[in-house]
């Protein structure tokens, strides 16, 4: 948990000093200039600081236009070696930067060696599109002359990443931008500030010059709102919730930035009547309760055709009820802490109104509060069932290890009933039957769909994002990165030596 409160730098009452990490400004490790500081603290046992990083302020970003004007012009193969290389060195500390971000976000050291691994994956994918930055040439309309398009950086990008993922969604924001020959400034959350300073650090490491990549920690808009409203910052790229989403949207909108939102998510899983009920509760189980339900994709929505509906159920809050929480250290834990204090409260309020709503809560519900977990945020995993698809706990993003099962009478209802939400990042389908299987590939109107897999589970190379209030139409992962990251410039050249005039002077 990230705090304000300077409680002194030890380690569980030990005399060992606390680490302090200071902001990376034009390839320097400088202080803030408030002078202020914030500790970073495990959300498995708050005693335990993780390290002491600045409270930024407004921040210039003037490194990192410097930085610009020489690194657009390095040719995009040597950038992306840079990049690959990185890769090679994020391997191997792939196991030191796991164990730190278990430390400081909690999930299990499985999914944080997951978490690494994916911007290892997403290192290797951008070195590659290094050399394939490409753009069409095509036949002009006019005789001897010659037309294509060609890919430009944008300038100083500025990026906002949240504390689930905090290395990898970075890798997905600064490697693509640097790639495409931007230079970048980024706060991570301040729950989870030291996973992307080791990313930075590799990258530095690996010999991205001064100024190319920035970094600043601190709280929310001390930092954020003077970024979006710089004007040397030419695009923003946020990944946090709709609430922030529409103000971020709206204030690069007003100088014309270009603006990435990677937004809620509330993802239903439909399982059928033929479906394989063992794998369908597997994935219902990894997406649902998978880093303590702390992901835009979780499956937080299990739409559940009613022959086999009572089945599924008492399957599912069985597995539910037996799932270890713990410390993500333990390789036997299968579920971590909640992130704070606050996003605890927040999944333990869902759970009255899921009461409130008449909703049947068969599993968890309550703090984990005692012996091991005194020092921690832990929750139990918690499931409603016979939910109305319009409940609060089935319409609103909970982001926490918090799930709603709902009947359906078949897979027109399913689809009906998961598209009726605000959100639509991911969606999912379980069944054996070839024919429903493209149906719901076609007719569930969300970002990313999977068949017979939970909600979870995106790679790198393909497009992420979501619709309606998930995003804005922008993807990161793949060429939809590099869509973002760069611009066109469309290029003419005449060599007929005499003036021809496009659309009007046509050969007869």
């Amino acid at each position: 948990m990230a705090t304000e409160t300077m409680t002194g730098p030890t380690i569980l009452g030990s005399a060992t000093k606390t680490k302090v990490f200071k902001n990376f400004i034009d390839g320097e490790w400088v202080e803030s200039s408030t002078g202020e500081t914030f500790e970073n603290c495990n959300p498995a046992d708050t005693r335990d600081v993780v390290g002491i990083f600045q409270k930024t302020g407004k921040e210039d970003v003037d490194a990192a236009k410097r930085a610009f004007t020489k690194w657009r012009l390095v040719p995009a193969p040597r950038r992306a070696e840079i990049v690959y290389k990185a890769a090679e060195m994020l391997i191997e500390r792939k196991e030191e930067y796991a164990r730190d971000m278990t430390r400081e976000m909690g999930k299990i050291l499985k999914e944080t060696r997951g978490d690494v691994q994916e911007a290892i994956d997403t290192a290797y994918y951008m070195a590659g599109e290094g050399r394939r930055l490409f753009g069409p040439t095509t036949p002009s309309e006019l005789p001897n002359k010659f037309a294509m398009a060609v890919r430009q950086p944008l300038g100083v990008c500025a990026m906002i990443t949240p504390w689930n993922f905090p290395m990898a969604i970075p890798s997905w924001k600064l490697l693509p931008a640097i790639v495409c020959g931007n230079t970048c400034v980024i706060k991570p959350a301040q729950d989870t500030p030291l996973s992307t300073f080791n990313l930075v650090r590799t990258l530095s490491d690996a010999g991205v010059p001064r100024g190319v990549i920035n970094i600043v920690s601190g709280f929310g808009s001390r930092i954020g709102a003077p970024l979006m409203e710089n004007p040397e910052v030419r695009a923003i790229s946020l990944t946090g919730s709709t609430e922030v989403g529409r103000i971020v949207g709206t204030t690069a909108a007003k100088s014309f930035k270009h603006c990435s939102l990677e937004l809620g998510g509330k993802n239903p899983m439909i399982v059928l009547d033929d479906a394989n009920l063992d794998l369908a509760i597997d994935g219902g189980l990894w997406g649902g309760f998978g880093t303590t339900g702390q992901r835009c994709t979780a499956t937080s929505r299990i739409i559940v055709q009613k022959g086999i509906y009572n089945e599924f159920v008492e399957r599912y809050v069985n597995r539910a009820k037996r799932l270890r929480v713990g410390n993500g250290f333990d390789e036997s834990v299968d579920m971590g802490p909640a992130i704070n204090q606050t996003q605890l409260k927040t999944d333990l309020n869902y759970v009255d109104i899921g009461r409130d709503e008449s909703a049947r809560m068969v599993c968890g519900g309550h703090r984990l509060d005692k012996g091991e977990y005194q020092h921690g945020w832990f929750m139990e995993p918690t499931v409603f069932i016979d939910v109305d698809p319009k409940m609060r706990i089935a319409q609103e993003e909970i982001f926490g290890p918090v799930v709603s099962i709902i009947p359906c009478d078949d897979l027109e209802d399913a689809i009906s009933i998961a598209n009726n939400i605000e959100y639509g990042l991911s969606s999912s389908l379980y069944t054996k039957d070839v024919n429903k299987a493209f149906t719901a590939m076609r007719d569930l109107y969300s970002g990313i769909t999977y068949i017979n897999a939970p909600t979870i589970g995106a790679e790198v190379h393909l497009p992420f994002g979501g619709v309606k209030a998930t995003g804005n139409g922008h993807r990161e992962g793949g060429l939809g990165a590099i869509d973002f990251y760069s611009e066109w410039k469309s290029i003419y050249v005449d060599y007929s030596d005499r003036l021809q005039r496009a659309q009007i002077d046509r050969p007869e």
